[in-house]
C-alpha cells in the first residue's frame, strides 16, 4: 500500500502541477515530508490523506490504490480457474478464502480442488495431492448442484484416480479406472499405467488395444468431419491435405500384406482425394487415386476381415467394424461415395473402371 500511495501522491502532484515545495506548503509540511512520501520512505497521516485527497480531487481509496476485490462466488470461481490455467500458485490462497466463504458450492469447491491438483503434480507435494483428494471427495457429495455437461461422477472418479498415481499409488488409480470405465473412455491410460507405474505389461495389452480401436475410429470420423467442412467450403487444397494425413496416418497401422478392414476406409478416402484432385486441376492424378480406391476395394471384397487383430499392435480378435454405415461391402461403400459426390465427369470416369455400376 505504501509504494501505491507514493506513486499516487506523485502522479496526482505532477498532473495539478505542484512542485513538491508548493504541495508542502499547502499542507503545511516541509519540502522534505512530501519528498518522502514520494520515495516510499514514509506515510503522511491520515488527517493529511485526508487533504491531499481533498486537495486532488479525489478519493481516499484512489489515492491509496486500493482496489475493492470482487468475491462474488461466480467471480471467485472464474478467478480460480483462470489461475490453474495459468498456474498461478496464489490461486492456493484464493482457493481457502472462496471455501471459506463458500464451503458448500460445487464450482468453488471442484475449481479449488483442480488448483491443488495442478500443483500437487507439478511440484510433487504430497500435501497439496492429498488436499485435493480431500476435496474431490467432497466434490460428488456436491455434484447435483453441478450445471456443466462435460463434468459428471466419472470425471470426477478419473481426477481422483490421476491424482492417486501422482501420489504413487498406481493400483489404487487403475483400480478407479477400470471401475468407472464406460465404453473403454479410460482404457488408454489405464494400458498406460499398467505397462509403466504397476509394471505388468501383459495386462496392460487388452486396454491398449481397445484404446488404439477406439482412436482408429475416432480418427476416421474426425477425418470425415473436416471432409465435410472443406468441400462445403469449396477448398479443395484442404481436402486433398486432411485426406493425406488420414490414409498414410492409417497406412502406420496396416500390415502392407494382409487385408484389413482399414482398406474399407482407405478405399473410400481415395475417392474423395480423386475428387479434390479433379477440382484442383490434376485430373491424371485423380485417375490415378479413383483406381487405387477400386483396386483396394477389390482386394478387401475378396477377402474382408473385420478383426480387430488385423490391425498392427492390436491383440485379440474381437469385431471391430469402424466404418460400415456406407454399405455392406467396399465397392458399395466406394460407389456410393462417388455418386454422392455428384460430379459427372467423376462418375463418368468411375464407370469406365466399374462396369458394375448402374
Amino acid at each position: 500500500m505504501q509504494i501505491r500511495l507514493a506513486e499516487n501522491i506523485r502522479a496526482l502532484r505532477r498532473q495539478h502541477r505542484f512542485t513538491q515545495e508548493q504541495l508542502a506548503e499547502s499542507l503545511g509540511v516541509t519540502p522534505g515530508a512530501v519528498y518522502k512520501w514520494e520515495a516510499g520512505l514514509s506515510q503522511p497521516e491520515l488527517a493529511i490523506i485526508v487533504e491531499l485527497a481533498d486537495l486532488f480531487d479525489t478519493s481516499v481509496d484512489v489515492l491509496l490504490g486500493y482496489e475493492m476485490k470482487d468475491n462474488r462466488r461466480q467471480t471467485a470461481a472464474e478467478r480460480l480457474q483462470r489461475c490453474r490455467v495459468e498456474k498461478d500458485r496464489t490461486g492456493l490462497a484464493e482457493a481457502e478464502k472462496a471455501l471459506q466463504k463458500y464451503p458448500n458450492d460445487f464450482e468453488i469447491v471442484y475449481r479449488s480442488a483442480g488448483l491443488y491438483r495442478v500443483f500437487g503434480i507439478v511440484e510433487g507435494d504430497e500435501a497439496l495431492l492429498r488436499r485435493a483428494l480431500t476435496l474431490l471427495d467432497k466434490t460428488r457429495l456436491l455434484l447435483p448442484q453441478n450445471t456443466d455437461p462435460k463434468i459428471d461422477e466419472t470425471v470426477l472418479y478419473a481426477e481422483t484416480a490421476q491424482t492417486l498415481l501422482a501420489l504413487g499409488e498406481a493400483d489404487k488409480a487403475v483400480s478407479l479406472w477400470k471401475t468407472h470405465n464406460a465404453g473403454g473412455f479410460y482404457s488408454h491410460i489405464i494400458g498406460s499405467t499398467l505397462s509403466s507405474s504397476c509394471d505388468r505389461p501383459q495386462d496392460a495389452l487388452p486396454f491398449l488395444s481397445d484404446a488404439l480401436l477406439t482412436a482408429c475410429a475416432n480418427l476416421v470420423n474426425i477425418v470425415v468431419g473436416y471432409l465435410n467442412v472443406y468441400y462445403k467450403q469449396q477448398d479443395f487444397a484442404a481436402v486433398q491435405a486432411v485426406t493425406r494425413w488420414g490414409l498414410d496416418t492409417l497406412g502406420g497401422l496396416k500390415d502392407k500384406d494382409r487385408p484389413c478392414f482399414l482398406d474399407k476406409v482407405n478405399a473410400s478416402l481415395l475417392v474423395c482425394l480423386a475428387a479434390a484432385q479433379k477440382n484442383c486441376g490434376e485430373p491424371e492424378a485423380a485417375a490415378v487415386s479413383l483406381r487405387q480406391a477400386q483396386t483396394l476395394a477389390a482386394q478387401f471384397d475378396a477377402a474382408p476381415d473385420y478383426r480387430g487383430d488385423a490391425l498392427r499392435f492390436v491383440s485379440g480378435g474381437e469385431p471391430a467394424g469402424i466404418y460400415d454405415d456406407l454399405g455392406a461391402t467396399a465397392m458399395d461403400g466406394v460407389r456410393k461415395i462417388v455418386r454422392d459426390l455428384d460430379d459427372a465427369e467423376l462418375l463418368t470416369w468411375w464407370k469406365e473402371l466399374d462396369p458394375d455400376e448402374a
